[in-house]
């Protein structure tokens, strides 16, 4: 699963982005993704690790509702169950 999310800028500065991935680890565990920066800039990357899915999914919702408190638009969603 993976969210993509835009936060458009208020001066000439490039967009900022959020990339969410949601993802089955190798050892049956989930691994939770959040890349952030600035469009044609660097970006950062962070894993969090989760033994269940159920965890890893209402991880990746608070991650989530987090940026849109923060002014992030939902520009992509892909996955079978992609939170809306």
């Amino acid at each position: 699963m993976r969210l993509f999310l835009q936060q458009h800028p208020a001066g000439h500065e490039s967009p900022r982005f959020v990339q969410l991935t949601l993802q089955p680890d190798l050892l049956g565990g989930w691994v939770l993704l959040r890349e952030a920066g600035q469009v044609g800039g660097r970006s950062t990357l962070r894993r969090d690790q989760f033994l269940d899915q159920p965890s890893a999914l209402k991880a990746l919702e608070a991650a989530r509702d987090a940026q849109l408190k923060r002014g992030f638009q939902l520009m992509f969603a892909r996955g079978s169950d992609a939170p809306a």
